[in-house]
């Protein structure tokens, strides 16, 4: 049952070139940036990330970005990274943009083993009808556009069929985590982290402060260790933020 790996490098050992990821974290707040690290370290390519958005320049999956590591994303935002934007146009990476609530749906969806669901949310624009592009081909035009989606009408309105998320590893961020894996996030950080946990088929987390078994409130656990595969101790992590705004 102990959980424990010695080193975000060992953590991420076994993730293949081709990986599927499922990154928590919302901006820069509680993304887990050992574990990115330690894939860019390893050499990981040719990855596909689900993660509200792809970091920023310089930080976060931006590292990973920038080092040509990542083929395919789906995400809501993307506005801070001008890398990002730059492969994006130039056709040298795939961009699934979704609603973010529906990416939360997803992830989440996926970690309750159900195979997907309708909402309202995109009904009527190209989320729905298909033509959002996917990827361009350098010149701009569109190499690859997304596919109309199911639609169906419940009680006089229309819904739009969404499909779950599963993705081969997951990496998160938590405050406080024993050796069982059971995880709990402070504030702001329980963002997407919650989601990823549970979508991923191999669970992976870097906690910030590791305990016994036992010394966390069984009420306060916001994962359960069943879900986590590995723990990793980050002590004094990096956090960094996206905008700092002080007064003059």
């Amino acid at each position: 049952m102990d959980k424990v790996v010695a080193s975000a490098a060992e953590a991420v050992a076994d993730v293949p070139d081709g990986a599927s990821l499922a990154v928590g974290g919302f901006g820069l707040c509680g993304i887990p940036e050992a574990l990115i690290t330690a894939l860019l370290e390893a050499g990981v390519t040719d990855l596909e990330t689900v993660s509200n958005n792809c970091g920023v320049d310089g930080a976060g999956l931006g590292l990973l970005l920038e080092a040509g590591r990542i083929r395919r994303t789906v995400s809501s935002y993307v506005g801070e990274n001008k890398e990002f934007a730059r492969q994006f146009l130039a056709g040298e990476l795939e961009v699934e943009l979704t609603p973010q609530g529906t990416l939360a749906e997803r992830l989440r969806a996926g970690g309750a083993g159900i195979p997907a669901f309708y909402t309202p949310s995109g009904v009527g624009t190209q989320i729905a009808d298909g033509g959002l592009p996917w990827r361009y081909d350098g010149s701009g035009g569109v190499a690859l556009a997304s596919p109309p989606k199911e639609t169906r009408e419940f009680d006089g309105r229309t819904y739009v069929l969404e499909h779950a998320i599963r993705t081969d590893f997951a990496l998160v961020h938590a405050y406080l985590g024993d050796r069982h894996g059971n995880l709990v996030y402070r504030a702001a950080a329980a963002n997407f982290n919650p989601d990823c946990a549970t979508a991923g088929r191999i669970t992976i987390a870097e906690v910030e402060h590791l305990v016994e078994p036992g010394e966390i409130d069984p009420a306060r656990v916001h994962t359960p260790g069943i879900f986590v595969d590995r723990v990793v101790h980050v002590v004094d992590p990096v956090k960094r933020i996206e905008r700092e705004t002080v007064r003059s």
